[in-house]
């Protein structure tokens, strides 16, 4: 496989991958923040349904935050392996240079993993405590009841 082409399956493969997880836990986040806000738990009769509605998606974010630093690992290791070919197939002239940028490939693929990542834990941690406070709102709306 040419040198070039792992640097597009880096650059454009994993990051592109990490940038998409970046909008799907901020897509869902909004949604699921708005949709507590409109839900009246009081129209539920049976806990599990509304459990069941108020826990959708949130095991998409809880992936996403869980395996972006992976995905993030798997460009660091792409990257790490293209600078070793590289250093290998220029054994007469070693370009510091050229290994430098390629490492720096890597870390990027590293940040980029850990920037989707902590958001996303940080979110489904944030929804997660309102599932929790509307399920206790019902609770005790059902006690009044």
């Amino acid at each position: 496989m040419p040198i070039e082409q792992i640097k597009h399956i880096v650059d454009y493969g994993i990051i592109g991958l990490l940038a998409f997880l970046s909008f799907i836990t901020f897509a869902f986040a909004i949604e699921r923040l708005l949709y507590y806000r409109s839900v009246k738990v009081e129209n539920y009769r049976n806990k599990t349904a509304l459990e069941l509605d108020l826990s959708k998606r949130l095991a998409t974010l809880a992936s996403i935050g869980s395996n972006a630093p992976y995905i993030g690992l798997l460009g660091t290791v792409l990257a790490i392996i293209l600078t070793f070919y590289i250093i290998g197939d220029q054994q007469d002239t070693i370009n510091p240079g050229e290994i430098m940028k390629h490492l720096a490939l890597a870390l990027k693929a590293t940040a980029a993993g850990l920037v989707v990542a902590i958001p996303a834990t940080v979110l489904y941690n944030a929804l997660l405590t309102k599932v929790d406070r509307l399920l206790a709102q019902w609770e005790i709306a059902q006690d009044k009841a």
